[in-house]
């Protein structure tokens, strides 16, 4: 159990519009936390963040001299702030647009207007990246899990190793596309777990199980599916290749958790 509790967040939050402050720290001051540093442009932030560091940076889409986008890849390629957890609050709906924030990491999306439970399940999922639970698994130990995983963005593999290693999961092996876990697998076959985006150049997440599952060196591995992807119809076909659980983009500590003790009983 967490020793952290929402009250005790620090909190940068970076939006240009003074009205969407007032809105986002009234419902902040809701949730008990009152420890927060408001800032209007990405350079603010990125100063902000090289002086204090805070438990989690609050930030919207947009301002005069940068996105949101721009800001997280800052944050995620500097080490002393690589794990800050990043929430984004926004109205874009645009997949272009959105896509790429989730595959650099953050801890959720919220839309504009958002409600009270939307962002406590945020700030919940915040604690759990902070200070997340071990992993507690009847045939396995957590430290001994040998997985690989396969995304084409860096940043996203960064958040999802930092999340797993939270997990208490250490022996983590990279692959920067299906093609090149697939030669991976090939000369290694002893992973326990398989953590693989679904868009990606080369060989898709989808190409990759398709592989797996027709492989008999390999075919016992489970295959947990990362992605942003909405359309029904491609996830109901990556379901019918033999992916073992599909898992939203934000990737979430706690429901990532669940997901593994599921397919790893």
């Amino acid at each position: 159990m967490s020793n952290l509790q929402i009250q005790d967040l620090t909190i940068l939050l970076v939006e240009p519009s003074v009205t969407q402050q007032k809105i986002i720290l009234q419902n902040l001051a809701a949730a008990g936390i009152d420890k927060v540093d408001c800032v209007g442009s990405g350079k603010e932030a990125i100063e902000q963040l090289s002086k204090l560091p805070p438990d989690l940076v609050i930030s919207s889409m947009y301002f005069e001299d940068m996105t949101a986008l721009e800001l997280i890849s800052h944050i995620r390629e500097h080490s002393e702030q690589t794990n800050i957890p990043f929430m984004l609050i926004s109205s874009e709906v645009r997949f272009g647009r959105i896509d790429p924030i989730k595959q650099a990491g953050v801890v959720a999306i919220l839309p504009k207007p958002f409600d009270s439970a939307a962002l406590n399940t945020a700030l919940r999922n915040t604690l759990h990246f902070l200070e997340p639970d071990e992993l507690e698994l009847a045939n396995y130990d957590p430290t001994r899990l040998r997985v690989l995983v396969v995304d084409d963005s860096a940043l996203a593999r960064k958040f999802i190793i930092k999340t797993l290693n939270g997990l208490g999961i250490e022996q983590i092996t990279e692959a920067a596309d299906g093609k090149a876990a697939m030669n991976l697998l090939q000369d290694n076959a002893d992973f326990d777990l398989i953590v693989s985006d679904y868009n990606m150049p080369e060989m898709d997440g989808k190409a990759l199980v398709e592989y797996v599952r027709s492989d008999n060196k390999v075919a016992h591995i489970p295959v947990l599916m990362v992605t942003s992807e909405q359309n029904r119809a491609v996830l109901n076909n990556i379901e019918q290749v033999g992916v073992s659980a599909i898992c939203d983009k934000p990737f979430e500590p706690d429901h990532v958790k669940q997901l593994l003790a599921n397919i790893l009983a």
